[in-house]
């Protein structure tokens, strides 16, 4: 009878085992299916976040970059406020103060620098310098957050200024009629800083508040904001062709919401540090609508500059937070 109970206790604990197992392989093969899809959704958002400065170029043709960026976040907040009543949480004064600050930094001022800018030289070089995001980050977190580098990340950090000056340089140098001017390759630059500095804020706030609560909220403000500059200076037009509005409502609906909702759902499967490298296939899609699409030509120093700002993008976006 005894050698009968642990016959029967071994086939048990041999059964349990096999359905355990099986268990394991099915959670795992689930999690191998979630993380692809949240790879895919991240990849997407960053090629519609490529293709801004395409359908911008468009647009300019007959609007000013102010009625260009407020259509722009205007068409992706139809579609982002919605998932703001669903996820409502009231902010404390200081917050909500935060976040005007956040708002103003992060729309009306590093938009119209950006896209005055891209109104000044082309997609490519435009898309190239936004590369630059990975590494001013790590500049404002190690300045303002007190995060600390090792001496092998500075020596990578420094490259990027150089990707810069190549680019600026070959911009100089051209004799394209609408090609690339330093002054707007600076221009994107400088909206590049404000853009880290907005996203520094916003990473302060969501310490208590949802992302993507966040971004809406960031969009709308600062959206409402700019409506009321521009209607003080120059009012906003509505007569444009069916082309120019297919583009800005482009911008909005896919380079601003489409990309926005995917971008949250896939940071919220994988960490953000094997997310942030997919950050870098806005440039890189940009830079390749502008050569194809826009028959633009790259220099040699273009090129070189590009791969000195790309290269330390990837290693910063892809170093473990």
């Amino acid at each position: 009878m005894e050698d009968w109970n642990s016959g029967v206790r071994n086939e048990v604990s041999a059964e349990e085992l096999a359905e355990g197992g099986r268990m394991s392989r099915e959670s795992a093969a689930r999690r191998s299916h979630t993380t692809a899809w949240a790879s895919a959704s991240l990849a997407l958002a960053g090629c519609l976040w490529g293709t801004g400065f395409l359908f911008g170029k468009i647009a300019f043709r007959e609007m000013t970059v102010a009625e260009n960026v407020f259509f722009r976040f205007f068409f992706g907040c139809v579609i982002l406020v919605p998932m703001m009543a669903r996820k409502w949480k009231t902010f404390t004064r200081t917050d909500f103060w935060w976040l005007v600050a956040g708002a103003v930094v992060g729309v009306p001022v590093q938009f119209l620098m950006q896209f005055k800018g891209l109104q000044l030289t082309t997609v490519s070089h435009a898309a190239l310098i936004v590369g630059t995001m990975p590494v001013l980050i790590a500049v404002s977190s190690t300045l303002f957050l007190h995060e600390r580098l090792k001496k092998t990340e500075w020596i990578v950090l420094l490259l990027s200024p150089v990707g810069v000056l190549a680019i600026a340089f070959s911009a100089g140098r051209s004799t394209q009629a609408a090609g690339p001017t330093v002054l707007g390759d600076l221009l994107v630059l400088l909206s590049m800083s404000a853009a880290a500095v907005s996203i520094l804020i916003m990473k302060h706030l969501m310490a208590n508040y949802d992302s993507l609560q966040i971004t809406v909220w960031t969009l709308n403000i600062g959206s409402a904001l700019l409506f009321v500059g521009i209607e003080c200076f120059d009012p906003v037009r509505f007569h444009f062709s069916p082309a120019v509005w297919s583009a800005a409502a482009s911008q909005g609906l896919l380079a601003t919401a489409v990309a926005y909702l995917a971008w949250n759902w896939g940071l919220e499967q994988i960490p953000a540090s094997r997310a942030g490298v997919f950050l870098n296939l806005e440039p890189l899609i940009g830079t390749l609508l502008g050569v194809v699409l826009l028959n633009e030509r790259l220099g040699a120093a273009a090129i070189l500059g590009g791969a000195l700002i790309l290269g330390p993008a990837i290693y910063f976006s892809r170093k473990k937070e």
